[in-house]
């Protein structure tokens, strides 16, 4: 469907203290995360009782159900401690080797670590490791933070303190989950830009990129690991290290616009409410007279019920979704494009035909999709189609695990923001053209603290120049 934003990373992470095989609920965990990652995924378990932790992993490029599609694989996975990843490759190619979570042998045992999240200073520490002998067998920052944690580990007397002396060196954002011989380890980056939560079913005790996860195996959400915090789960009990947080996080907002799942709660915040409001929001900045409010599926779909609300719009399906083209990818030519989103979407002509349609998404990247779309609209009889997005325009790209891509790719980087809606409008053939405006988002999130670095540049903290 041509270039969408695309998700980050999702972990998952379960120490199960009655001894009962956990593998089942880790591969349920992380098909409840899929919408995160959907290039690579794996599991790697350990059983709790011993000194060296004896580990068992699988990992591969494809679905959750497709790396897992025999009963056997996860029969072989035996242990109470294990941890998991769904993958969308930010740093590193997508291939095999790089798939998660990665174990490792060190002076302890095993090291397994599953990672969500992009750091900004991954080519520092890496030669700090190759200088004294480092060899690396995957191209990702995650090998780079369990390398490091390792190394700590000879000068520490925890498994806790060598994350901590780790996570100190690193610049950027990560979710962590770590499976240590007896422990299971979760860490949060100091500004919360990725998400983690916290869920107990029973002796149970699950970490989870996000709280549908919970839901997924039964488990009632506790609570979310707060932003530079270090939870360590084992059969003495939890602890918890809160010596990395600062004064103000920076929360991504694309969580709450986008990436996570609709029945989710991240930092407080139902991401229904948040799309509900943000289209609420829409509606009060752009309003246009219309016979009809519909959304993109299903992205759009929650932004455009909350347009409708406020404006009185009825709220109406204009696309159907056909579910069982598959992955989207991206395609090379755009006459490729426009029927990738031919095959994924067909129009409800009689829904649409003669009407004045306003249709929301939640971004333009491109714009390559959203032609083709209003086309698609216009062809099945459309009087006129508004364009509303649920997030303000992209002008900068992102270094924390999302995939927003480099300035000059970017559609609304072409325009000035005096000229941006109508030019766009323009090239789009749409009848009108509306983002949310970055004021709108602290009351989207209820006033969390957020970043909206990718939007105006604000930065939770500075980025190399390089980088830019």
């Amino acid at each position: 469907m041509g270039r969408k934003i695309k998700e980050e990373c999702g972990v998952f992470g379960i120490l199960e203290q009655a001894g009962t095989d956990i593998a089942p609920d880790i591969f349920l965990g992380l098909t409840a995360l899929q919408h995160r990652g959907q290039e690579a995924c794996g599991i790697a378990v350990s059983e709790t009782e011993g000194t060296v932790g004896n580990c068992s992993f699988r990992k591969d490029l494809g679905l959750v159900s497709e790396v897992f599609h025999d009963p056997e694989f996860l029969g072989k996975l035996k242990g109470n401690l294990g941890i998991g990843h769904v993958r969308y490759s930010t740093t590193g190619a997508s291939v095999a080797e790089n798939a998660q979570p990665l174990v490792l042998s060190y002076i302890k045992g095993t090291l397994g670590l599953a990672h969500n999240g992009n750091l900004i200073n991954t080519e520092t520490l890496k030669r700090e490791l190759v200088r004294t002998g480092a060899i690396f067998h995957t191209t990702t920052d995650s090998e780079v933070i369990a390398f490091h944690i390792a190394r700590e580990r000879v000068r520490t007397a925890t498994v806790e303190e060598a994350v901590l002396a780790a996570a100190r060196k690193l610049a950027g954002a990560y979710s962590l989950v770590i499976m240590s011989p007896r422990k299971l380890i979760g860490m949060r980056d100091p500004w919360g830009l990725r998400p983690l939560c916290l869920g107990k079913r029973g002796p149970a005790w699950i970490l989870a990129s996000e709280s549908c996860a919970l839901s997924a195996v039964g488990a009632e959400y506790v609570r979310d690991i707060e932003p530079g915090e270090l939870i360590s789960i084992s059969a003495g009990g939890i602890h918890s290290d809160r010596s990395l947080q600062i004064s103000r996080p920076a929360h991504c907002i694309f969580e709450y616009i986008y990436f996570a799942r609709l029945d989710s709660r991240i930092d407080g915040i139902s991401v229904y409410d948040a799309r509900i409001c943000a289209g609420k929001a829409l509606a009060e900045a752009h309003p246009v007279e219309a016979d009809m409010v519909s959304g993109v599926p299903e992205s759009g779909l929650t932004a455009a019920m909350g347009y409708a609300e406020h404006s009185g719009i009825p709220f109406g399906y204009a696309f159907y979704k056909n579910s069982y083209v598959g992955r989207t990818f991206i395609r090379p030519t755009r006459e490729a494009r426009s029927s990738g989103v031919r095959m994924k979407l067909g129009v409800l002509d009689s829904a649409v035909k003669g009407k004045r349609i306003v249709l929301v998404d939640d971004s333009i990247v491109r714009g390559t999709t959203m032609a083709n779309l209003i086309r698609m609209l216009k062809d099945a009889g459309a009087k006129e189609v508004h364009i509303r997005i649920s997030s303000p325009p992209f002008r900068h790209p992102c270094y924390f695990g999302t995939d927003v891509p480099s300035g000059e790719e970017l559609i609304a980087n072409q325009y000035s923001e005096t000229d941006l809606c109508e030019k766009l409008r323009q090239k789009l053939d749409a009848d009108s053209l509306g983002y949310l405006p970055l004021s709108a988002l602290p009351e989207m999130v209820k006033g969390l603290p957020i970043c909206t670095g990718c939007f105006d540049a604000g930065y939770p903290f500075p980025v190399p120049e390089s980088r830019h």
